[in-house]
């Protein structure tokens, strides 16, 4: 078997947490703790967060889109195959190496997405960047912590109470849809949707896009 191998050690902005980045092989996973929080091999909930939002996103206008964390690039590099020439995508990450470890160690994971003129990086908390702009995207796609519970950083935790849902409905044109991925279900986070005036779709997918293997939880919740 090989070896798995220490990469990089970062300090996540704000927290006593850190993130560490591991290969093996051609395999690379992003640990906190005793948790993987991703995958190289596994990226099919990802993926399924940026299709399954562009079907549901308002038709024959320019496509904004705001991804919050880029993680290993899956929503990212999806987003980027179902999206029009003419779309926007802004990627808002909170801790800087990680975007650093997408220019080095993991150049073969990312490929020459972070090139395309269609995309703008910005080191920001997604929060913030939700905050600075009303009404200004069709889709807002969170793969941010493991969900609704902040894990990797507590302030993740304003994004889904009842003031970050409220901004997220303002920062999205009429129609656009907040797409939230989790790796469990949280029945009280839909009702909290539900009551900031979005209309829920719950999907249940699979984290390898086969038919074995984990399963995750996708929210896709449309501004009326």
């Amino acid at each position: 078997m090989l070896p798995r191998i220490l990469v990089d050690t970062t300090q996540i902005p704000g927290s006593d947490g850190q993130l560490k980045l591991y290969r093996r092989g051609d395999e690379f996973s992003i640990m906190l703790g005793g948790n993987e929080l991703m995958n190289s091999r596994l990226s099919g909930s990802e993926e399924a967060l940026a299709t399954i939002a562009r079907e549901k996103m308002p038709q024959g206008r320019r496509q904004r889109v705001l991804i919050g964390g880029l993680g290993m690039g899956f929503t990212l590099r999806a987003a980027l195959g179902c999206l029009g020439d003419d779309a926007r995508i802004t990627v808002a990450e909170l801790v800087p190496a990680v975007v650093e470890w997408a220019h080095g160690p993991m150049t073969a994971v990312f490929g020459n997405c972070l090139a395309d003129p269609r995309v703008e990086i910005r080191i920001q908390d997604v929060s913030a960047t939700i905050r600075q702009a009303p009404a200004a995207y069709e889709a807002i796609l969170l793969d941010v912590d493991n969900g609704p519970d902040g894990l990797t950083h507590h302030a993740n935790d304003r994004l889904y109470d009842r003031g970050g849902l409220h901004a997220a409905y303002g920062a999205l044109a009429p129609g656009g849809v907040l797409a939230i991925w989790s790796c469990a279900p949280d029945a009280g986070f839909t009702r909290r949707l539900q009551k900031a005036g979005f209309d829920v779709d719950e999907r249940v997918v699979r984290a390898n896009r086969g038919r074995n293997g984990g399963r995750h939880v996708l929210w896709f919740a449309t501004r009326r």
